[in-house]
């Protein structure tokens, strides 16, 4: 077995893991469920990227695929069939993403011991991103452009899949039941109960007089085009760690997506603002005010706009979701930190750092100056 290293964490690479590595006898029970060509051998890597524990595994006939574990308390079967559903979607439209594995009883993944396994064929091309924070910039205009352009080829595959939203309950999803509420508060509320854990763990924390102060004024510029929101599902969690490519240089184009763990039913202007808020704005540097990468966010736009039109109303809209299209993923990352891992300095990022700091960064001068930027260049008349 191939000794596991750590995992990322919110600061950076750490040397515990919240979830246990696989191991090869659990990769080799668990395989067996699936109709594989070969039995399962070895675990020959371990992934890093927290959440989840991830490997892949060497099977006797020299082949490989890549196995997930998840904890019921986050995902089960039926949870991974929603996603599975809207990846074999994409695949249908020619969207480059992974094959996934059902087991030999048809299920689009494996409930066992207390947790959900999911098997996918490996990706054609390189991982240039293994050993990069999942929230860092591309590494050049090159890439952006490339992750641009099949993140709107995604978006318009997506256009003819009506699955509906993802129950309210799942945790750490990319969503928007609470930010597209006509009163924030009410939306919060509402959601908040659902979400396993969190009413307790905001026991501890203000949230009442912090969350409106921090992000009032930005529902309040969204609230009067929450009437012109076209639903449609979309990846959630659209990073360059979530690619794989096809070469290993600069000139490396996306030949592979993955993770649509966060997937949901929103619309193409929030996970287009999603991506921008993962890819564009240095947030691992707060010593150098979060500085925006403004020539990889424009090779990325132009790339995006090539293949997928947004409207005029969808491009008054990606400026007015920015600032918020992190509540819910953030609110659902406190219960996680604080009720399942017990990770305090997770808890503090996701609250501090993350819910409130995001949104102080967006109200500061250099988010605004950011804010009216993004919403001149997408209304410029050269704009694609």
């Amino acid at each position: 077995m191939v000794e596991a290293s750590g995992q990322f964490g919110v600061h950076g690479p750490e040397n515990k893991r919240d979830w246990p590595a696989l191991s090869d006898a659990e990769a080799c029970e668990v395989l067996s469920h699936f109709p594989l060509q070969a039995p399962a051998r070895q675990v020959i890597w371990h992934g890093r990227r927290p959440f989840s524990s991830t490997g892949v595994v060497l099977l006797a006939d020299g082949s490989r695929v890549f196995l997930k574990r998840h904890d019921h308390c986050l995902r089960d079967a039926t949870a991974l069939a929603e996603e599975h559903r809207f990846i074999m979607h994409l695949a249908e439209q020619g969207v480059p993403v992974g094959q996934t594995w059902r087991t030999k009883t048809d299920q689009a993944a494996l409930d066992l011991n207390g947790s959900a396994y999911e098997v996918f064929s490996m990706m054609p091309g390189h991982d240039l991103y293994e050993t990069v924070q999942s929230w860092e910039p591309f590494h050049n205009v090159k890439h952006a452009f490339s992750g641009g352009l099949h993140l709107g080829r995604l978006h318009d595959a997506a256009s003819s899949f009506d699955a509906p939203a993802r129950p309210s309950r799942r945790p750490l999803l990319s969503t928007f039941e609470v930010i597209t509420s006509i009163s924030l508060i009410a939306g919060l509320e509402r959601w908040i109960p659902q979400q396993t854990g969190l009413t307790e763990a905001l026991t501890r924390h203000p949230w009442h007089a912090d969350i409106p102060t921090a992000l009032m004024p930005f529902h309040e510029r969204l609230k009067p085009h929450l009437g012109t929101i076209q639903p449609r599902w979309g990846h959630g969690d659209w990073h360059p760690s979530n690619l794989f490519w096809s070469g290993t240089g600069a000139d490396a184009q996306v030949c592979g997506i993955l993770d649509f763990g966060m997937s949901d039913r929103t619309c193409a202007a929030y996970d287009l603002a999603v991506a921008i808020e993962r890819t564009a704005i240095a947030w691992l540097e707060p010593q150098n005010d979060c500085p925006v990468i403004h020539e990889r966010l424009e090779a990325f736009l132009s790339g995006y706009l090539a293949q997928y039109a947004l409207s005029r109303e969808e491009r008054r809209l990606v400026p007015l979701f920015l600032p918020l299209v992190h509540v819910e993923y953030a609110l659902s990352e406190v219960a996680y930190y604080e009720t399942l891992v017990h990770d305090q300095a997770g808890v503090k990022a996701a609250y501090t750092d993350y819910l409130l700091g995001h949104a102080h960064w967006f109200a500061s001068p250099s988010g605004q100056q950011f804010l009216r930027w993004l919403t001149q260049t997408l209304q410029a008349p050269s704009c694609p």
